[in-house]
Order: structure tokens, then sequence, then C-alpha cells
């Protein structure tokens, strides 16, 4: 699968210190290798339906996963105190 991060969550990525950076984008390529990337992540419920979330620290990253095109988008990240507000 390949990862493709919208605009808005490269400038959330931005902003994060370079070591949690660099242990999501590690983590995403890993999730991105596996063969059901559903098996990592997690499903989300109520407004965020359809969305899946994967962990990293203190860290929650969201994204929708496309199996037919192969395709993870990661949506939004952030601190898991602030990343589910609208």
């Amino acid at each position: 699968m390949t990862v493709v991060y919208l605009e808005s969550a490269r400038k959330q990525l931005k902003r994060l210190d370079n070591s949690i950076r660099r242990r999501i984008l590690d983590y995403m390529d890993e999730v991105a290798q596996l063969k059901n990337p559903e098996s990592r992540g997690k499903m989300l419920v109520g407004k965020l339906h359809g969305f899946w979330r994967y962990r990293v620290g203190d860290y929650r990253i969201l994204c929708r996963i496309n199996d037919k095109a192969l395709v993870i988008t990661v949506i939004k990240l952030g601190h898991r105190s602030a990343v589910y507000n609208a």
C-alpha cells in the first residue's frame, strides 16, 4: 500500500518534534508494508465512523484506508488529547 498525507496532515507533522515525526513516518511505512493494515489500527465509531486510528506513543494518526486503490490517506494527526477535536 501507499501512504498519502493530506496537506493539513503534513502541516501537523511539521509542527511535531523531530523524534516523534520520525517515529510516525517509520510506523506508517511499516503499516503500508502489511498485507492487512487494519490489523494494527482500530476502526473509529460515531462522528468519525469510517476512519481508522493508529497509535504511536501519545500521538494518534487518523486515516482512511482504500483497499481497492491500495492507499492509506492520513487525514489528521496529533497528540491524543487534541486529535479527536473538530
